[in-house]
């Protein structure tokens, strides 16, 4: 006899399944700190930032991978000064790192050979000193696209030649050569994220990355093009122990790593990685203080940080503080 696996005018089993499923991650997720709830984005800048991107056919990654500053960043805050980061190459990425919402595709489409100059052309109606440029993984290219955002950095130099320009890069599948060839574009900051400590590597990101391939990255950037600064960002959150995050930090000052960045986790859907822990923002200024005394360039550290949260304010601010000899750019 055949059984049925569906009855006759009613659910299927997917259905209780997937109730089911959504019930039991529902109830394991933990409530939001009153030090994490953001105001719903709205303002001038915030409008005519999201009008001028979408009229151009850019992306950005604060609103592919659900950033909460968003309303802050491109709103401007109390100082009116507005920061984006743009997501290059396209909205698809080929990875599938289980913190990101990001969509993921095997096959994007093909990359746009206008993005560089419309990247240009946008930014440099916006006025900003400081523009963060980032991409999704491009596994289905040559050469991950290294070529192609170098050409970005170039053409923003040209329509604004005093623009500072931070590239947060892909790992470009570990080829140095292409790494070399982005970190001596003309850009000013080069930053690639560990995303989290050695150990949670494997459960949090891509198979395709790691550890190792994303230390190989800073280093050769920092090899190829000494004076640029290099940068770096951890999740925390994640399940890592403290003697951990001691440790990813000294190997990033083994290896010159300028800058570091410290920010809560927050999964962006129930099918992310549950939020392990939320870290209290005095922790968070534990660490800050922890990097400024291992000797790095730049701290930024606090429950809301996010690698390129702000980042002009932040970068201005840190020169401007030491320059006038200050220790603490952050008080």
């Amino acid at each position: 006899a055949v059984v049925s696996t569906q009855s006759t005018g009613g659910p299927g089993l997917d259905y209780f399944i997937t109730t089911s499923i959504d019930k039991q991650i529902k109830k394991e997720r933990k409530r939001l700190p009153r030090w994490l709830q953001t105001p719903i984005p709205k303002g001038k800048n915030y409008s005519k930032l999201k009008d001028d991107l979408r009229s151009l056919n850019l992306s950005t990654v604060c609103e592919e991978a659900r950033c909460p500053n968003i309303g802050e960043c491109w709103g401007g805050g109390d100082t009116n000064t507005a920061t984006a980061t743009i997501m290059l190459m396209g909205d698809e990425c080929t990875r599938g790192c289980r913190f990101c919402s990001v969509k993921t595709s095997k096959n994007p489409g093909p990359l746009d050979p206008l993005e560089p100059y419309n990247t240009a052309k946008a930014v440099s109606s916006w006025g900003v000193h400081y523009i963060v440029l980032t991409s999704v993984d491009r596994d289905d290219i040559l050469d991950g696209g290294a070529s192609h955002l170098a050409e970005c950095v170039k053409e923003l130099k040209i329509q604004v030649p005093d623009l500072l320009v931070e590239v947060l890069s892909p790992d470009f599948r570990g080829d140095l050569d292409a790494v070399e060839n982005l970190a001596s574009s003309g850009l000013d900051v080069f930053a690639h994220n560990l995303e989290t400590v050695n150990r949670l590597q494997a459960f949090v990101r891509d198979p395709r990355a790691n550890y190792k391939q994303s230390m190989d990255v800073l280093i050769r950037a920092k090899e190829s093009s000494p004076g640029v600064l290099t940068k770096t960002s951890l999740m925390l959150g994640l399940g890592e122990t403290d003697d951990e995050i001691v440790e990813t930090m000294e190997d990033l000052r083994k290896n010159s790593v300028d800058v570091v960045t410290f920010g809560q986790y927050m999964q962006p859907t129930k099918r992310h990685l549950k939020v392990k822990e939320y870290v209290t923002p005095e922790k968070f200024k534990h660490w800050e203080q922890l990097g400024n005394d291992m000797g790095f360039a730049y701290v930024a550290s606090g429950p809301l940080v996010r690698s390129s949260y702000k980042a002009g304010e932040y970068y201005i601010k840190n020169i401007i503080d030491k320059q006038r000899g200050v220790a603490d750019v952050n008080d």
